[in-house]
């Protein structure tokens, strides 16, 4: 299942706290990309965070694996899950409906 996960950080971080997370927050995040887990990644930019599209069992899964990321697991940042799928009322318009 598709699911989208919106990450919002809870406040800026502090010098100490990039330095200390961050070099364990970007391999982390990648390792979720290269298992197939994140499809596609963007930063927003309209606030501090990111925006996750992600490939699951279940939205339970998705909540998994972002909470263990270190930003989220120190309680720093949080994640809306948002599952979504095919655009059903579409097929009317193919079954003649």
């Amino acid at each position: 299942m598709k699911v989208f996960a919106i990450g919002s950080l809870v406040q800026p971080l502090t010098p100490d706290q990039r330095q200390q997370i961050m070099p364990k927050e970007v391999p982390d995040t990648l390792k979720l990309y290269l298992d197939g887990k994140i499809e596609q990644f963007w930063f927003r930019e309209n606030a501090a965070g990111v925006i996750f599209l992600m490939e699951v069992q279940s939205v339970e899964h998705a909540k998994a694996a972002v909470d263990a990321l270190p930003l989220t697991a120190s309680e720093l940042m949080k994640f809306d899950l948002l599952p979504v799928g095919p655009l059903a009322p579409l097929g009317m318009l193919i079954q003649g409906k």
